[in-house]
């Protein structure tokens, strides 16, 4: 291994990515230029025509193997920049398919030819089945949440995913192609990793019905299953969780997405009920064998800002790891991450806070966001436009949605000034 490219991932020799809109993708975190639906984190606009692709024809395509090709030799391929920049948090997914499939590295090496094409099979899964969700998170949107999707159609905002026509040949693709590569992984005992993320994947029928039909082959012993979840349900139709299905495989994470307590956090994540978060984050504790199964998933936002040490102390009194990232944007219109506030804000909030927070990857993305630019330092003409775009969005989601506001839980003085000035 002392000849590994300090850039090369094992996600292109191990792992297989599918949005709940079949736009295939290196990974969940992986920048690149759309196929045919725009996603929030893709670099080019797609042809909004729906042309999905099988993995037998992604897998060895013209761009996977040009992925391969870059890697072996020693090169960071440009969607990779979320771990190379660190973009999202300072755990990089890279360092994550290392650890759990350095062990196939000599094989990928073997079994790769000079153009990238690769005899290897995807042994990792996040295949995301729909974008069905019972949330209406503030930094997420349609593409994720059916809920989502919902309250756009009734504000007539109808993306060309969302058109009847597209939607039929989506789910017409999901229950012929994507069900029967999943289905086909199964069976063969091909699967080592899967990552259940959604949508709301405990909302999946399909989670339930795959995950029993992998222990009833008896491949339980052999496999790694990470969630994360919004921790809403833990039971469906007589089947539990941790009891009926993650007692019976090898290894398992619970990344509980959870961004605040009580209003606040009810605010942030349009759909939680705290108390019943609370009540199915302790019965995994029951089952859980150490610090690593059970975590809080934090993603930082604006509001975020001042839950920071609520997290913190939730983290401590629960005795779990929190996993944080801040709120991807690639726009600077997102008002919903930190870097939208003016740098002197930002930085006074984040030092005041600083001594409080115990929790290492909160603090470790702390300080990394000080060492990045806001977004009205990196988009200068872009930003006064981008920051009333921006308040518009939270404003009219504040009208639509009952309860909590913005400024109950933004409630910095200084912060709410420059809010309040912005028109």
């Amino acid at each position: 291994m002392k000849n590994k490219p300090k850039s090369l991932c094992m996600a292109p020799w191990a792992h297989t990515y599918l949005s709940p809109q079949t736009e295939r993708r290196l990974c969940c975190a992986s920048r690149e230029p759309a196929q045919n639906f725009r996603q929030y984190i893709d670099t080019k606009d797609g042809t909004n025509k729906y042309k999905p692709q099988t993995l037998e024809k992604w897998w060895n395509g013209d761009h996977m193997r040009r992925i391969r090709r870059q890697m072996m030799a020693g090169k960071a391929p440009s969607e990779c920049e979320v771990c190379e920049k660190k973009l999202l948090n300072t755990d990089v997914y890279r360092d994550y398919f290392w650890h759990l499939f350095q062990h196939k590295y000599d094989e990928a090496m073997r079994k790769t030819a000079r153009t990238g094409y690769t005899a290897m099979k995807p042994i990792s899964w996040d295949y995301r089945f729909s974008n069905l969700c019972n949330f209406k998170c503030r930094m997420c949107g349609p593409m994720l949440s059916s809920q989502w999707e919902t309250e756009a159609r009734s504000e007539g905002q109808i993306e060309p995913w969302m058109k009847k026509s597209v939607k039929q040949e989506i789910e017409h693709f999901q229950r012929t192609v994507v069900e029967e590569e999943f289905s086909s992984a199964v069976e063969n005992h091909s699967i080592e990793e899967i990552y259940w993320v959604g949508g709301e994947p405990l909302m999946y029928e399909q989670h339930w019905r795959y995950m029993q039909r992998i222990i009833e082959l008896g491949d339980g012993p052999n496999l790694y299953a990470r969630y994360n979840t919004n921790l809403s349900r833990v039971e469906y139709q007589g089947v539990n969780l941790y009891s009926d299905i993650l007692a019976k495989i090898r290894d398992w994470q619970i990344c509980a997405s959870i961004d605040g307590i009580g209003a606040a956090g009810e605010y942030i994540r349009t759909g939680l009920k705290y108390s019943e978060w609370l009540k199915n984050f302790k019965q995994g504790l029951i089952y859980s064998q150490n610090p690593r199964m059970m975590r809080l998933d934090f993603t930082l936002t604006t509001p975020g800002l001042f839950e920071m040490q609520n997290m913190c102390e939730l983290a401590d009194e629960l005795g779990v790891n929190m996993l944080s990232k801040v709120t991807f944007a690639f726009t600077p219109d997102i008002a919903m991450s930190p870097l939208f506030l003016p740098k002197h804000i930002l930085h006074r909030i984040i030092h005041e806070q600083l001594p409080y927070i115990t929790q290492k990857s909160l603090k470790d993305v702390l300080e990394n966001l000080l060492t990045r630019p806001t977004f009205e330092e990196e988009y200068p003409n872009k930003f006064e436009r981008a920051r009333v775009k921006g308040k518009r969005r939270i404003e009219r989601l504040d009208q639509i949605r009952s309860g909590t506001k913005w400024l109950d839980v933004c409630t910095d003085n200084e912060l709410q000034r420059w809010w309040n000035e912005i028109s």
